[in-house]
């Protein structure tokens, strides 16, 4: 491997990381590092004679296209079980979704330390909506089985955000492995 790959290799690993960071938020963080993943592959396969380019970065890229797959399965089965599990209906699982970006966007700002404002702005935001989808529909529900669809929605928008950043942890360990290899 030549300096420039190593180069290549360890600036991807440490942004890389970042990624990581950013999918446990709830930022598309495993599919920006995928691209970076590739780039660099294509960078470093371009600046390499073919005899030396190795097909393990296009193998860890595939596995870690995968893995991005099931994350993104992961969190979303995990959402929608919390809501369920606290008996919420599709307005206030439309509520949590809205809620949780708002949040997001709208706390990231007010919290400065990194990363946390936008983490606890994205759970606050997604009980918050949940819990407004619940309180305001057609259908009668009570105050407290709309905060329990509400705290429902949340864990689950929490274990799925970990359970996703589990996955964006699998893919970087791929990727960084076969960008050094």
């Amino acid at each position: 491997m030549s300096w420039l790959g190593i180069a290549l290799a360890t600036a991807f690993a440490l942004a890389g990381l970042g990624c990581v960071l950013l999918t446990a938020i709830g930022l598309p963080g495993t599919w920006l590092m995928i691209a970076l993943a590739a780039v660099v592959a294509l960078v470093d396969g371009a600046l390499l004679p073919s005899e030396l380019q190795p097909e393990s970065a296009w193998t860890a890229i595939g596995l870690a296209v995968l893995a991005a797959i099931a994350g993104e399965v992961v969190e979303t089965l995990a959402g929608a079980a919390g809501s369920r599990a606290g008996g919420g209906t599709r307005r206030g699982m439309i509520g949590a979704i809205l809620g949780g970006i708002a949040g997001a966007i709208a706390l990231t700002p007010l919290i400065p330390i990194p990363l946390v404002g936008t983490l606890i702005g994205a759970l606050l935001g997604t009980f918050a909506g949940a819990l407004a989808g619940e309180l305001t529909g057609s259908d009668a529900v009570t105050a407290s089985g709309s905060v329990r669809a509400a705290a429902g929605a949340t864990i689950g928008r929490l274990f799925g955000s970990l359970g996703k950043a589990i996955f964006a942890a699998v893919a970087w360990v791929l990727l960084t492995v076969a960008l050094y290899s």
